[in-house]
């Protein structure tokens, strides 16, 4: 009589309790199927990072620079992940957990090619390596996919922008991960003037007032009673980009994110472009 081989079944292994202090960490981890315990500042999530939507379970440990160290404690994290702009507070954390600190927006000043690195590294840390390689895989075809579709509007740039206030906007440009996805779809940035660290400058409105056939591309949310006082603004309608009704209004989209906000970013301003003509 033949028996087949009995072998033992291999436990599944606890998943690692992950508290993420970085949103764009946080969206990659759970592209790679796995969701942290906690992360800093819930709210922030929802109105800037939108998808993937935030599970209910992930609790909210406080604000990012101060973030609830008792609470963190009664989490029982094997590991909190942190960013370089965390440093500060880096030593408190350690009374926690073993920390692991993995930086996007840095030095060298791109942010797609980093956020690549950060992907591998975080599927490393948590096992799911194949599904880091598939999320970067899908990225490149998303954005590859968004060139072709966009292609017929390369000639034009486009000012990417938050609003400040009614005055004011941040406009990104080199070092931020909206250059590098405008980079990789054939759109020309129209800001082409320095840059911070994190890739952004701000600048009055009127410091927009380059080319006739300059776009605008806004994200949400607007500062709560800009988009009213923006309407009756000489300086708003004397803009190139206003007479000639070239302005789109884009969702949300984390401008310090990881992959997940760069194919995003690229999905919603392909939809506002095509849409706009």
């Amino acid at each position: 009589m033949h028996f087949a081989a009995i072998r033992p079944v291999a436990a599944t292994p606890r998943p690692p309790r992950i508290v993420c202090l970085d949103d764009g960490l946080a969206e990659t981890l759970l592209m790679l199927g796995v969701r942290p315990v906690a992360i800093a500042d819930r709210k922030v999530w929802e109105e800037w990072v939108v998808e993937p939507a935030l599970p209910q379970e992930v609790a909210d440990v406080g604000t990012l620079l101060e973030p609830n160290l008792e609470f963190l404690q009664q989490l029982e994290p094997d590991l909190i992940l942190s960013t370089p702009y965390l440093d500060g507070i880096k030593p408190l954390l350690e009374r926690v957990a073993p920390v692991t600190t993995i930086g996007i927006y840095a030095q060298n000043g791109q942010p797609y090619r980093n956020a690549v690195e950060a992907t591998r590294k975080l599927a490393g840390l948590v096992g799911r390596e194949a599904e880091g390689e598939a999320l970067i895989e899908a990225t490149e075809a998303n954005l590859a996919t968004v060139r072709q579709e966009l292609a017929p509007f390369a000639a034009r740039p486009l000012y990417i922008v938050s609003f400040m206030d009614q005055r004011n906007v941040r406009v990104y440009g080199r070092a931020s991960l909206f250059q590098d996805v405008l980079d990789r779809i054939g759109i020309r940035n129209a800001w082409t003037a320095e840059t911070n660290y994190w890739g952004f400058s701000t600048v009055g409105i009127d410091g927009l007032a380059t080319g006739d056939d300059a776009r605008l591309a806004y994200l949400e949310p607007l500062p709560a009673g800009a988009g009213g006082t923006l309407t009756e603004s000489p300086v708003w309608n004397a803009m190139p980009f206003v007479r000639n009704r070239s302005i789109m209004r884009l969702p949300s989209v984390l401008m310090f994110g990881a992959l997940p906000a760069a194919a995003r970013f690229a999905r919603v301003l392909a939809a506002a472009m095509t849409a706009h003509g």
